[in-house]
């Protein structure tokens, strides 16, 4: 090899242990329990001003037309929402409620809201 020449060996290598770190990392956070402040605080910026109870609350407004009683109206108050149900109702709206997109709520944002959302 000639000097000031490069060997994509090394580079190779580089690149598989940063690989190897990101795996690991990435890993160890799903691993991670939900943070449930956070979860709240998501929910407190994005869907109470919606879903809380109480009039003026469109979202809530429109399930109680939808149920007419025969579920809660109130978002915090549904036991029969598994948190994947949330996640894509947060990912791609429902009837009027608009999507969410990744640079609203992140995927570990995501995660923390519907597992507040299902924390009983």
């Amino acid at each position: 090899m000639t000097s000031g020449g490069s060997s994509l060996i090394p580079c190779a290598s580089k690149l598989f242990v940063l690989a190897a770190l990101g795996l690991a990392v990435q890993d160890a956070s799903a691993e991670d329990p939900p943070d449930l402040e956070r979860g709240k605080a998501v929910y407190e910026h994005w869907c109470a001003p919606c879903h809380a109870p109480g009039p003026g609350h469109p979202g809530t407004q429109s399930l109680q037309l939808k149920y007419d009683g025969s579920l809660p109206a109130v978002l915090l108050e549904r036991t029969d929402l598994p948190p994947e149900t949330i996640k894509t109702f947060v990912r791609q709206g429902i009837l009027s409620m608009a999507p969410f997109r990744k640079t609203e709520i992140t995927d570990a944002e995501l995660d923390d809201l519907a597992a507040y959302i299902t924390r009983r």
